[in-house]
């Protein structure tokens, strides 16, 4: 595809042409780039910074964000071939020379999160003396945000209103669970095409390191969150060397992406259990029962009205992916309840619906990105496997949450990668790992794990926490004085930390 004229000014000093250049990073899929020739190749790509998107906020004066587009090879065995641009931004450090320690990149999470806005949304979190001393850069890895954005089309009906049960229960259901996985893989290989292989992990960790060169840096410094730190392991098995500071939180950890969505959907188990003790604790303000037998009852009274008659397109599917997100922070339990109670109240679902449409196109792009992401990165399960592991979960509990089981999909994917994602080096410098104890997005094995790959590094733990990311995120003093002492004084700390978190909370 043409790039249209207009984009080539997309991102450029000029304020007033910052919707276009939102409007060609969507537009474009993003359009490979022609190769550039080899005589006028660099070393070290140009980042010129302007102008950002509408979809990056502006920081508070006198602070700005100023962002550009880097270009590399859509595939580095063929250097000279199609390019596709990544898009990156950059928030300067707010204190003098004297205090800069260099550059932070940072990643949200996913795999699938457009990282250009969190440049700035992050850093607004960041301890002050980490903002002083950093230049915070973020960046939409490949096949994300306006860096050629990955588009799977229909996704196999992921976006039909209302969907099937994701928990198929019985032969019947069990067949059309797997043709629902395979026509996903067929449209993603029609629509992302011979991109397939290569918007992996590994490939974006190299486009990490393009960035840095581009920067100027000799090494950076990193944070990553949720898939991020997978990310950043991935670095660190490549760049081990390039590596001044790497904060790791709400650790992924080093196993099969398929193993890893299994681990979760175990853990959303056990977390929905505290939900359900924890509303029962709190029955005069939910009203769902006095105890946590009640409110599970309550819940899937829930559950099976919608999914017999959805309510203007929400059934179990739809229901399944709020409790899903709701369950992952302590903050959204409140809200889970009182769509619980309304429904049984009145049939309405305004509670349970999410903020932005889940047929967006941030949300298919992010979909797409995220499949297409884990099955480039290692092996994938046998159908066999999945039914046989679907049926454990079912035995465990007849009502399992099965919306993170992205990975199920590779079975049917149109690439095997020759490897898996190298994860860790012996080689990097020790890491900041943080997990909350209770984690069920990215349960605290994980964390344990990787620190085993990453010599050196320490775990810094938020008991009696529940919520998924912690870094400059709980408002946890203890966690946050240990990244921003490890980030800008480069202090390790010698063993492993043990902060207390904040327990259930009260509604």
């Amino acid at each position: 595809m043409r790039r249209p004229p207009e984009c080539e000014l997309a991102i450029s000093t000029a304020p007033a042409l910052r919707r276009t250049g939102l409007l060609c990073a969507l537009t474009a899929t993003v359009a490979l780039l022609p190769a550039t020739p080899v005589h006028s190749a660099p070393r070290a790509p140009a980042l010129h910074f302007g102008a950002c998107p509408d979809s990056v906020p502006a920081p508070p004066a006198p602070e700005r964000v100023e962002c550009g587009w880097l270009s590399v090879p859509l595939d580095r065995a063929h250097p000279h071939g199609k390019h596709l641009r990544i898009a990156v931004s950059r928030v300067r450090a707010s204190g003098p020379a004297t205090e800069r320690r260099g550059v932070l990149l940072v990643n949200p999470g996913g795999p699938g999160g457009s990282g250009l806005p969190y440049a700035v949304t992050k850093r607004a979190k960041l301890p002050e003396r980490v903002r002083r001393s950093y230049d915070v850069i973020g960046f939409d890895p490949r096949g994300t945000g306006a860096s050629a954005p990955a588009d799977c089309g229909p996704m196999g009906g992921l976006f039909d209103r209302p969907g099937p049960d994701p928990v198929p229960v019985g032969r019947t259901a069990e067949r059309a669970y797997l043709d629902g996985l395979r026509h996903t893989a067929a449209d993603c290989a029609h629509g992302v095409a011979d991109a397939l292989p290569h918007l992996s992990t590994t490939e974006t960790a190299r486009d990490m390191d393009a960035i840095r060169a581009a920067l100027g840096e000799p090494r950076i410094s990193y944070l990553g969150v949720s898939y991020g730190t997978y990310l950043g392991a991935a670095y660190a098995a490549q760049f081990p060397y390039r590596i001044h500071g790497l904060v790791l939180d709400s650790v992924v950890g080093p196993e099969q992406w398929y193993d890893f969505d299994l681990r979760q959907s175990r853990a959303l188990l056990r977390q929905r259990a505290v939900f359900f003790t924890w509303a029962a604790r709190h029955q005069e303000r939910f009203g769902l029962g006095a105890d946590a037998a009640a409110v599970r009852a309550a819940y899937q009274r829930v559950r099976d009205g919608l999914a017999r008659h959805p309510v203007d397109g929400l059934g179990a599917a739809e229901f399944d992916r709020t409790v899903y997100r709701a369950l992952g922070r302590t903050e959204r339990w409140a809200g889970l309840a009182d769509g619980l109670r309304t429904y049984l109240h009145d049939g309405t679902t305004g509670p349970l619906r999410p903020a932005e449409p889940f047929d967006g196109a941030a949300s298919r792009t992010y979909e797409a990105a995220n499949r297409t992401v884990k099955c480039a990165d290692g092996q994938a399960p046998t159908p066999a496997r999945i039914v046989a592991d679907i049926r454990r979960m079912r035995r465990l509990d007849p009502h399992p949450v099965l919306t993170g089981m992205e990975a199920s999909v590779c079975a049917y994917w149109h690439h095997r990668p020759a490897h898996r994602t190298r994860l860790g080096s012996p080689q990097a410098p020790p890491a900041l790992l943080i997990a909350s104890e209770h984690d069920p997005v990215t349960p605290i094995e994980g964390a344990r794990a990787l620190q085993r790959r990453l010599p050196g590094s320490r775990l810094v733990t938020l008991h009696d926490d529940y919520s998924h990311g912690v870094f400059a995120s709980r408002g946890n003093g203890c966690v946050d004085d240990a990244a921003a002492a490890y980030l800008v004084d480069g202090t390790v700390p010698g063993a492993d930390v043990h902060c207390s978190g904040p327990g259930l909370p009260t509604p």
